[in-house]
C-alpha cells in the first residue's frame, strides 16, 4: 500500500500514568519478554548453532564477569561478592571452556568478531593477571584484533594505573565507568562500593593511559537524590568531559535489596524519585550537556561529545539484529535468530561446562513478526528511525504495520512522522521504555517482563 493511501487508525486515549516508582522492570532490553523464554526452546538454539551463518550478519562476543566488591541495593543482575581466588579462577577457566564448546559449531563460519563486551558484575574486579589469562584464552580461540569496538565495564574503586594499562593492552577501546553519582553519602546509601575520590583518580588515570573512548554512567533518582546534588553531578560531568555520558532512570526490579525492604515493610511505592522527577532531571542534564558541553543526545540514555567519532557499536549492532555469542553465568545471547540465556546460578553453570554440556538454560525462537517488533522498538530508543530500513529488511510496509501505535503515541504528543522517518521528541525519548509497550503484540502485554 502506498504512503498516500495508508489508513491511520483512531488513536487510543491517553491513559493515566503511574507516577510513583513501584517494583518491576522498566527498562526494555529485548523482545519478546524474557518471561516467554523456556527450557524447551533450547532445541531451537541447538539447530541454529549447527546452521551456517549469514556471512553479512555481524558477530559479537559478550563475556559476563559476575564478581563485585559489594552488591548495590538496586542491582538485580547475577553477581557474587563471596567468591575466593580459587572459585574465580575456576569460573574464568569455565568461560574459556564454554567458548571451546561453541568453536566447532557451524554458526561461526568464517566470521570475525565485530565487537566484544565485558559486562558484569564488575569486569574490573579481576586482577591484571586474571584479565590476561582470560583474554589470552579467548583470543587464542576467537581473536578480536579487527573488532570495531571492545567495551569494558568498570567500578572506579577497583582501578589503578597498572590495571588500566592491562585493560588497554587486551584491546579495550571503550571504557565505561559505573560512576552513578558523585556524592559519597548517596553512593554509600545505595550500596555502591566506590567513593568520589576514587572516581576522579580512576578517570584521570584512564585518560593518561589513553583509551579512545571513556563513558561515564549516571543514575537519575537514586535514594535521597536532591535537586542541588543532581545539578552538582552535571557540573562534574561537564568538568571531566567524558566522550560519552549514559544516564539511566532509577528503577526497582524484583530481587533487589530495595524491593526486599519494601516487601518487609509492606510498602508499594519505592523510596526513590518519582518518574516525572527522574525524567525532568535527565532532561535538565541533556539540556546542559548540549548547551554547555557541546554534546549531542544520541539515544534515550546517551549523550556524546563528538557524534562523528564517538560510537557504541555493541548497542547499534544488537539493535539491528546482530548475532551475540554470550559467555558466563546467566548471560544473554542471540544466535541465528534465537535468543538464549545461560544457567542462572554459579555452580550449575560451572558444572555444565566442566561436564562438556551446554550451559544454556532457556531460549526462544521469535517469529518473523516478533523479530520485526524487536528491532523496531529497540531502534525507537535512538529517537529516530527509517521506515525503509524495516520495509527492505522484513518485506513489510512498516509504517502501515505500526500505524495504530504510532498514531497513539503521536496523539499523546511524543512522536511524529517526517517523510520516511518516525521521530520522537525529547519528552517521548525520555519515557520511551513506557511507550514501547504500545508496540508489543497482544500476548506480550500486561505480563511480567523478566
Amino acid at each position: 500500500m502506498s504512503e498516500t493511501t495508508t489508513t491511520i487508525p483512531e488513536a487510543r486515549n491517553k491513559p493515566a500514568v503511574q507516577n510513583d516508582t513501584t517494583v518491576g522492570n522498566y527498562f526494555v532490553s529485548n523482545y519478546p519478554p524474557f518471561s516467554f523464554w523456556t527450557p524447551e526452546g533450547v532445541t531451537d538454539l541447538e539447530k541454529a548453532l549447527d546452521t551456517p551463518p549469514d556471512p553479512d550478519k555481524p558477530l559479537g562476543l559478550y563475556v559476563h564477569i559476575p564478581f563485585c566488591r559489594k552488591r548495590c541495593h538496586f542491582c538485580y543482575f547475577r553477581v557474587y561478592t563471596d567468591k575466593d581466588a580459587t572459585a574465580i579462577r575456576g569460573y574464568l577457566n569455565a568461560a574459556i571452556k564454554e567458548l571451546d564448546y561453541y568453536m566447532p559449531k557451524k554458526f561461526l563460519g568464517d566470521r570475525k568478531l565485530s565487537f566484544v563486551y565485558f559486562g558484569g558484575g564488575t569486569p574490573s574486579y579481576l586482577s591484571p593477571n586474571q584479565l590476561r589469562e582470560l583474554t589470552n584464552g579467548l583470543k587464542e580461540r576467537l581473536p578480536w584484533d579487527d573488532a570495531e569496538e571492545v567495551s569494558f565495564e568498570c567500578e572506579p574503586g577497583t582501578l589503578n594505573e597498572k590495571k588500566l594499562e592491562a585493560i588497554r593492552e587486551i584491546g579495550v577501546t571503550r571504557l565505561s565507568l559505573g560512576v552513578e553519582n558523585f556524592n559519597d553519602h548517596i553512593l554509600s546509601l545505595n550500596g555502591r562500593a566506590h567513593r568520589s575520590k576514587e572516581i576522579e583518580k580512576a578517570y584521570k588515570a584512564a585518560r593518561d593511559v589513553g583509551f579512545p573512548q571513556i563513558n561515564i554512567d549516571l543514575i537519575a533518582g537514586m535514594l535521597e537524590e536532591t535537586e542541588e546534588n543532581w545539578q552538582a553531578n552535571i557540573d562534574k560531568v561537564l568538568e571531566l568531559k567524558p566522550d560519552c555520558v549514559t544516564i539511566y532512570q532509577m528503577e526497582v526490579p524484583y530481587n533487589t535489596t530495595i524491593y526486599k525492604e519494601m516487601k518487609a515493610q509492606g510498602k508499594l511505592v519505592a523510596p526513590v524519585a518519582d518518574w516525572e522527577t527522574k525524567r525532568r532531571w535527565v532532561a535538565e542534564a541533556y539540556e546542559r550537556l548540549e548547551k554547555e558541553g557541546g554534546y549531542d543526545v544520541s539515544s534515550a540514555y546517551t549523550a556524546v561529545r563528538n557524534k562523528s567519532q564517538t560510537t557504541f557499536v555493541y548497542r547499534d549492532k544488537l539493535w539491528a539484529g546482530a548475532d551475540l555469542l554470550s559467555l558466563g553465568v546467566a548471560s544473554f545471547g542471540h544466535i541465528g535468530g534465537v535468543h538464549y540465556q545461560n544457567q542462572h546460578d554459579f555452580e550449575p553453570y560451572v558444572h555444565k561446562i566442566n561436564a562438556s554440556q551446554s550451559p544454556v538454560y532457556r531460549a526462544l525462537k521469535p517469529t518473523d513478526e516478533e523479530k520485526l517488533v524487536r528491532e523496531f522498538i529497540l531502534q525507537m530508543k535512538l529517537g529516530r528511525l527509517s521506515f525503509s530500513y524495516f520495509d527492505e529488511k522484513f518485506g513489510v510496509n512498516s509504517r502501515e504495520k505500526f500505524a495504530e501505535p504510532i498514531a497513539t503515541i503521536s496523539s499523546w504528543g511524543y512522536a511524529k512522522i517526517e517523510g520516511n522517518e518516525l521521530i520522537l521528541n525529547r519528552d517521548g525519548l525520555l519515557q520511551v521504555d513506557r511507550l514501547l509497550h504500545e508496540f508489543f503484540l497482544p500476548q506480550h502485554r500486561n505480563v511480567r517482563y523478566a
